[in-house]
């Protein structure tokens, strides 16, 4: 069969409320410097602060990396789309989409697993921490980390290259997600669907776990600290963490474990919004509020830039 090949797809867009755009168009906005200028400001201070060139921030400041590069993937064409009246998206843009988003999401994931790692070398072997977490195994650690996640988001967006796109352009979403564009395809999606459950079983699952299984034994050995000052400071060193990952891991499961319904499009819209913009808002927020030591970076930072 001859079929035509779909050159743009057309977005559902985020509300229904013309009137409303313009309104939301300044929220993101807003919204979006923050991600930008918040995730900037903690590399700035990582980078130029000595004192944070330690494992916990290298893999901090990759998350930043991560949380501006998953934002700029999706809002940016969102805002463009809220003003105009068509809103549409070319097929080539879809895919970089697709890739940009699903390589973020992807390595999000696998380094809060990474990062949990550090933190239970750091609390249940401080004494061989030194040995366990050198510059080189850390290096290795982030190449391991971004090197998993472009594998699968590049075998994710060749699979969905290789599909017939014939009939129907909306996509029912604000931007192009694996789910919505399978549910156009008029071509088999079986190899898709199986890359997805890989996916599923091990990356989130298993990453999931594993971060379980550090945490585990994290609360264990806090537990066996017996002065309650040291139950704090131990619990301190990884509450921002325990934080990140819960917001982080509470969106997915709400998105993609919880039963499909037929108000479950605005609701993964929702959840959407959640990870593209309310988590990279949060985690520098969550990072910097309770840190003196990112606080004394960014006095410094900005001393010695009004000298």
């Amino acid at each position: 069969i001859n079929h035509t090949r779909v050159t743009e797809f057309i977005m559902q867009g985020l509300f229904d409320h013309p009137h409303h755009q313009g309104l939301f168009f300044g929220l993101f906005l807003c919204l979006y410097t923050a991600v930008v200028m918040g995730n900037s400001l903690i590399i700035a201070a990582i980078v130029l602060h000595p004192p944070l060139h330690t494992p916990m921030y290298f893999f901090i400041a990759n998350l930043a990396i991560v949380d501006i590069f998953c934002t700029s993937s999706v809002l940016p064409k969102m805002m463009k789309n809220l003003m105009q009246e068509k809103k549409t998206i070319s097929f080539d843009g879809c895919m970089a989409q697709l890739f940009a988003f699903t390589l973020s999401g992807g390595t999000e994931l696998v380094l809060l697993t990474a990062m949990s790692y550090d933190r239970y070398v750091a609390i249940c072997h401080p004494l061989r921490y030194v040995n366990l977490m050198t510059k080189r195994i850390c290096i290795s650690l982030a190449v391991g980390v971004w090197s998993v996640s472009i594998t699968n988001s590049l075998v994710h967006t060749l699979l969905m290259l290789r599909l017939d796109f014939c009939g129907p352009k909306l996509i029912q979403h604000f931007f192009c997600e694996i789910p919505p564009l399978l549910a156009l395809s008029c071509s088999s999606i079986y190899f898709n669907e199986i890359m997805i459950f890989i996916a599923n079983t091990f990356l989130a699952m298993g990453n999931f776990l594993l971060t379980t299984v550090s945490y585990s034994f994290i609360i264990i050995t806090i537990l066996k600290i017996q002065s309650f000052k040291g139950k704090q400071r131990a619990f301190s060193t990884c509450s921002s963490h325990l934080l990140v990952v819960t917001l982080f891991y509470s969106s997915i499961i709400y998105t993609y474990i919880r039963p499909t319904s037929s108000d479950s499009l605005a609701k993964d819209k929702m959840a959407a919004i959640m990870y593209t913009l309310v988590i990279p808002t949060m985690n520098p927020l969550i990072y910097t509020l309770r840190n003196k030591e990112v606080n004394v970076a960014f006095g410094k930072i900005f001393s010695f830039r009004k000298k």
